[in-house]
C-alpha cells in the first residue's frame, strides 16, 4: 500500500519542479522586456510596472535596458544560471507554490492592519518622548532582525586622502563658484582594505554648507560631464552603457547626470557628495565575499544566518563611514548632513538615516518595497518578488514573509517613525505603480504619531495628491511627480524646498 503513495508523492514533487523551472525560464527569458522595470523587479522601471499589463519594455534601476543574458564578467557569475535553476527546483518542492502575480487592485491592497508606531513588543504604547530613545532602539532591532540584518559592531580605521581639489568643469566651462574635491576613503581592518571614492561638490563662496549625500549606480564619472572626475575602478554591470567586461570606460561619463543636477543644487547654496555604491558592496549575489562584508568575515559568517546583514545594510553602513569623513571636511556643515537615495538606494537612505542620527534629514525617492512602501498592502512589488530577484539585499528572516505579508508584525511606517523627530521626505512617481506610491505616502501618514510625540507635525494626507503638488508643511513631506521611476530635477527642487523649510 505504501508504494502507490510513495510514487504519487514523487510524481507531485516532479510536477512542482517542472512548473517551477518553467516559471523561472519564463521570467529569465523576459529579462529586458516588461519584467525589468527601472526599479526592483530585477532592476526597477522606467515604465515601472513589473509584469502588469500594458507596461512596455523598460530599463533597470541602474537605468539600463536589460538583455536576456546573465552577467558573465565575474567568474562567480557563471554559476548564476545553474544556481537559479537549483533554487527554482528546490523551491518548487519545498514551498509547493508560485510567487503570486503582482496586485494592482486597490480594494485588495487596502485589506491590511498596521500596528501603532508607538507600540512596544507587547502592544503597550509609549506616551512620552522621554521613552522614545528606548523605543527607537526597539524599532531598529526589529528591522535589523527581521529585514535588513545587523551591521558589524567591530571597529574599522577610516583614512582619507585628497586626490583632487579644484574648480568644477561643467558643460565644458570652468565653474568658479563650484569647488570639486575627490577623496579616496580607505576602510581598513585586520590587514584588509576597501577604498571608496568620494566626490564632493561645494559652493566656493560659502565658508560652510549643508550637504546632500547619496550613492550613485554607475560610478562618480556618470554623475557629471566634468572630465576631471575619476573613472570608477569598481565592478560595474556590463549591461550599462559604457561598461566593458564589468569595467567603466570613458563612454560612461555623464550617462546619469540628469539624476545629479549639480549646478542647480549648488546654485541654491547646498553641497553634494556622492560615491559609487559598488565601492561599498558590488550589487550581485557573491556570497558577501567582496566589499565591506569582507572586512568582517567573523560577523555572522554563516550564509544561512537568519539576520546576517545584506547589501542594503552594507551600503547604509558605508554611508555612515563616509559621514565620518564629511563631518570633519572643510566647508561642510557637520550638522547639515542629509542622506538621499533613489530606488534600492532610497531603501538604503532610509535604513542609514534611521540608524545614524548625524543625518539630520532623510530623503527617499521611489524606494518602494523594502523602502517607504507598506509591504502589507501587497501592491506592485511583493516581498516574495524582491527576495527572489535580489536575494542579497535583505536578511534571510525577511524571506519568511514571502507571500505571507499578512503574518508581518511590523511594516515600513515603523522604519519612517524610527527617523523621528528628524525630517523625512518621501517622493513617488505617477507611473511607478511597481513601487506603490500610495503605500509610500501611507507609511509617512502612519509614522506621524511618532513625530507628534515630539511636538512635530507629521503627514495628515491618506490619499495621493495631484501630480507635481508637494504636500506636508511639517517634518514629513511628500510629492507625486508626473512620470516614471527616476530621479529628476523636479525631485531635487522639492528636496531643497523641504530642506530649507526645516532649517538646512
Amino acid at each position: 500500500m505504501q508504494w502507490p503513495f510513495t510514487i504519487a508523492i514523487v510524481l507531485v514533487a516532479l510536477v512542482l519542479v517542472v512548473l517551477k523551472l518553467r516559471r523561472f525560464w519564463f521570467e529569465f527569458s523576459r529579462l529586458g522586456s516588461s519584467d525589468l522595470s527601472d526599479q526592483e523587479a530585477s532592476g526597477g522601471t522606467k515604465s515601472s510596472c513589473y509584469g502588469c499589463s500594458g507596461s512596455s519594455a523598460s530599463e533597470s534601476d541602474l537605468g539600463i535596458r536589460i538583455k536576456p543574458l546573465v552577467q558573465l564578467g565575474d567568474k562567480r557569475k557563471r554559476s548564476v544560471v545553474s544556481m537559479c535553476f537549483l533554487q527554482a527546483a528546490v523551491g518548487g518542492v519545498v514551498y509547493g507554490q508560485e510567487i503570486r502575480p503582482p496586485n494592482y487592485d486597490e480594494a485588495i491592497a487596502s485589506n491590511y492592519k498596521l500596528g501603532s508606531v508607538l507600540a512596544g513588543p507587547q502592544g503597550e504604547l509609549i506616551e512620552s518622548k522621554d521613552q522614545w530613545p528606548a523605543h527607537r532602539k526597539y524599532l531598529l532591532d526589529l528591522f535589523a532582525d527581521q529585514e535588513y540584518g545587523y551591521g558589524p559592531q567591530g571597529s574599522v580605521e577610516v583614512r582619507m586622502e585628497v586626490i583632487d581639489d579644484g574648480q568644477a568643469v561643467l558643460a565644458g566651462e570652468v565653474q568658479a563658484g563650484i569647488r570639486r574635491r575627490q577623496l579616496a576613503v580607505y576602510l581598513e581592518r585586520n590587514g584588509k582594505q576597501v577604498r571608496i571614492d568620494l566626490l564632493v561638490w561645494s559652493p566656493s563662496d560659502r565658508p560652510i554648507a549643508s550637504c546632500f549625500m547619496g550613492l550613485n549606480f554607475r560610478g562618480n564619472q556618470s554623475t557629471s560631464d566634468d572630465p576631471k572626475v575619476r573613472l570608477t575602478s569598481s565592478w560595474c554591470d556590463s549591461r550599462n552603457p559604457g561598461v566593458v567586461e564589468n569595467r567603466a570606460t570613458e563612454a560612461s561619463r555623464a550617462n546619469q547626470s540628469e539624476r545629479w543636477p549639480i549646478a542647480q543644487i549648488l546654485e541654491r547654496g547646498y553641497a553634494v557628495a556622492t560615491a559609487h555604491y559598488s565601492d561599498i558592496d558590488p550589487d550581485y549575489d557573491d556570497g558577501f565575499e567582496n566589499g565591506v562584508h569582507g572586512l568582517f568575515p567573523e560577523h555572522r559568517s554563516d550564509a544561512e544566518h537568519p539576520n546576517r546583514w545584506g547589501s542594503i545594510a552594507a551600503w547604509a553602513w558605508g554611508l555612515s563611514r563616509l559621514a565620518d569623513v564629511l563631518e570633519k571636511l572643510e566647508g561642510i556643515d557637520p550638522k547639515g548632513l542629509m542622506v538621499v537615495g533613489h530606488s534600492r538606494l532610497g531603501k538604503t537612505a532610509l535604513w542609514a538615516g534611521a540608524n545614524d542620527e548625524r543625518f539630520g534629514l532623510v530623503v527617499s525617492n521611489n524606494s518602494g518595497c523594502g523602502g517607504a512602501s507598506l509591504s502589507q498592502r501587497v501592491y506592485g512589488e511583493s516581498v516574495a518578488r524582491i527576495n527572489t530577484s535580489f536575494p542579497h539585499w535583505f536578511n534571510r528572516n525577511f524571506r519568511k514573509y514571502n507571500d505571507r505579508e499578512d503574518q508581518m508584525h511590523f511594516d515600513q511606517h515603523q522604519l519612517i517613525a524610527a527617523i523621528a523627530p528628524r525630517p523625512v521626505y518621501i517622493a513617488s512617481a505617477s507611473n511607478d505603480k511597481w513601487a506603490d506610491p500610495l503605500g509610500e505616502l501611507l507609511s509617512g501618514h502612519h509614522a506621524s504619531s511618532a513625530y507628534r510625540l515630539h511636538g512635530k507635525q507629521g503627514l495628515d494626507a491618506q490619499e495621493l495628491p495631484a501630480v507635481n503638488t508637494p504636500i506636508g508643511d511639517g517634518s514629513i513631506g511628500y510629492h507625486l511627480r508626473q512620470g516614471d521611476h527616476d530621479l529628476l530635477l523636479y525631485d531635487w527642487q522639492q528636496f531643497m524646498v523641504f530642506a530649507k523649510r526645516n532649517g538646512f
